[in-house]
C-alpha cells in the first residue's frame, strides 16, 4: 500500500453544549482542535510516524455551527517535502435532522514527522494519482512559498 493511500480522514463529532458560547455556536478553538487532530492522523498515516503541528493557515468561519450540529471533517495530505507535509482539512458543518450539509471553513496545517528521538524523520515521497491530486500538490507548492516568505 502506497503512502498516499493511507492519508483520508473522516472525523465526525457532535456538537455539544460544552462546546458551545452563550449564542449556541461553536467556539472556533474547539473546532480548530478537532482539525488539528484529523489532520494528525492524516500525516502520521502518510509518514507512518509521529508528527507535530508547524502550522495552521487562517480559519474563516462561513457559516455558524450550531449546538446538534454534526461536524464532519475531511483530511488529506495534498503535499509532502523531506520531512514536512500539508494537510488540508474541510470542514461542514451538518443539521442532522434537516440533512442541510454546508461548508464551514477550510484550512490547511504544516505537520513534520519526528523519529524516536524527536528529530525530524524523512517522509515518502508525494505521488500525485489524479488531476485533481496534481492540482492540489501545485497549489500547495504556492501555499509553501509564501508560508516560507513569513519565517
Amino acid at each position: 500500500m502506497e503512502a498516499s493511500d493511507r492519508t483520508p480522514v473522516l472525523m465526525t463529532e457532535l456538537v455539544l453544549p460544552q462546546h458551545t458560547n452563550t449564542h449556541g455556536n461553536i467556539f472556533g478553538g474547539v473546532v480548530m482542535s478537532w482539525i488539528d487532530i484529523a489532520g494528525a492522523i492524516s500525516a502520521m498515516r502518510y509518514s507512518r510516524s509521529p508528527v507535530v503541528t508547524v502550522s495552521i493557515d487562517s480559519l474563516h468561519f462561513i457559516v455558524p455551527i450550531k449546538k446538534g450540529y454534526t461536524v464532519r471533517i475531511h483530511s488529506n495530505v495534498t503535499w509532502a517535502g523531506k520531512t514536512s507535509m500539508e494537510v488540508e482539512a474541510l470542514v461542514e458543518a451538518e443539521n442532522s435532522i434537516t440533512g442541510e450539509i454546508n461548508k464551514a471553513t477550510q484550512a490547511y496545517l504544516t505537520y513534520v514527522a519526528l523519529d524516536d528521538e524527536n528529530k525530524p524523520h524523512p517522509v515518502p515521497p508525494f505521488k500525485a494519482r489524479n488531476d485533481e491530486e496534481k492540482r492540489k500538490f501545485s497549489e500547495a507548492l504556492e501555499r509553501r512559498k509564501r508560508r516560507l516568505q513569513y519565517r
